[in-house]
């Protein structure tokens, strides 16, 4: 395992419904990041926006947006990582992408999907957990409102990272900051949240937040609110390893299985 992980959060407004201005905007932030960072991570429909209107925006997984990420991840020697509308089967999907620089692409569907903008009319829910391994770190993705429901998340696998890409809105980001604590804090590991900022196009504000909490539930990254910026962590391996020794909670957890 390699003792750190060097992580980007990028907090972008997003260009609504328009991916060809989202990847060129993109494009230029992730240059811009340094060479020593492993993990390069986008928000949720970091190409649209967080539309319901997935016709004529949906890409398949030999798409342009793909394939864009792959030359992205070999260009920077970066793991890239967001989440877009996928279609599948004649399906939509949220669809979390984690791609490294030797185009090797994993991805994990978004299993909570918000009822409150009717988002499992449109799209459907994925059913399986994942775990993607990268330089020795083990990482779950979720994506947004994944991180309103604590069962999804308990650290079964022993992860060390809780990743989650949203779009979460100015109205409610007192959950956001509380739950991305509460959720490293039950889990021993740290967690990663990337938030948008901006107006959409359907009038609603967003105001970043993105953060990174150690295992012990304390953020340590500052990030500016309401600002496009790339927010960089460093991850240490030991701090993982020290705090479960002397807090070893996750061994007294009741176990359960997900239907």
């Amino acid at each position: 395992m390699k003792t750190t992980l060097e992580i980007a959060l990028v907090q972008s407004h997003l260009a609504w419904e328009n991916p060809v201005q989202n990847r060129a905007s993109f494009t230029k932030k992730i240059a811009s990041t340094p060479t020593e960072t492993d993990v390069i991570v986008l928000p949720e429909m970091f190409t649209t926006g967080f539309t319901m209107q997935p016709d004529g925006q949906a890409e398949s997984m030999e798409g342009i947006t793909v394939q864009w990420m792959q030359t992205m991840a070999s260009t920077q020697q970066a793991a890239i990582c967001g989440s877009m509308i996928i279609e599948e089967g004649r399906k939509y999907y949220n669809r979390f992408l984690f791609i490294t620089p030797d185009g090797n692409v994993q991805w994990y569907d978004k299993h909570h999907l918000f009822s409150l903008a009717k988002e499992e009319r449109v799209f459907t829910a994925g059913s399986t957990e994942v775990l993607i391994e990268y330089k020795g770190w083990k990482i779950k993705p979720q994506i947004c409102y994944d991180l309103r429901f604590p069962v999804w998340a308990r650290n079964t696998a022993m992860y060390d990272v809780l990743l989650y890409v949203a779009s979460w809105p100015t109205s409610r980001i007192h959950a956001w900051d509380t739950l991305l604590s509460a959720r490293a804090i039950e889990n021993l590991s740290y967690c990663v949240g990337v938030n948008r900022i901006g107006m959409d196009g359907k009038g609603y504000t967003y105001n970043g937040h993105s953060a990174v909490y150690n295992a012990l539930g304390h953020a340590i990254t500052h990030t500016p609110m309401e600002k496009e910026t790339i927010v960089y962590a460093t991850l240490g391996a030991a701090h993982i390893q020290q705090t479960r020794e002397q807090l070893p909670f996750l061994a007294d957890a009741n176990a359960f299985s997900i239907l």
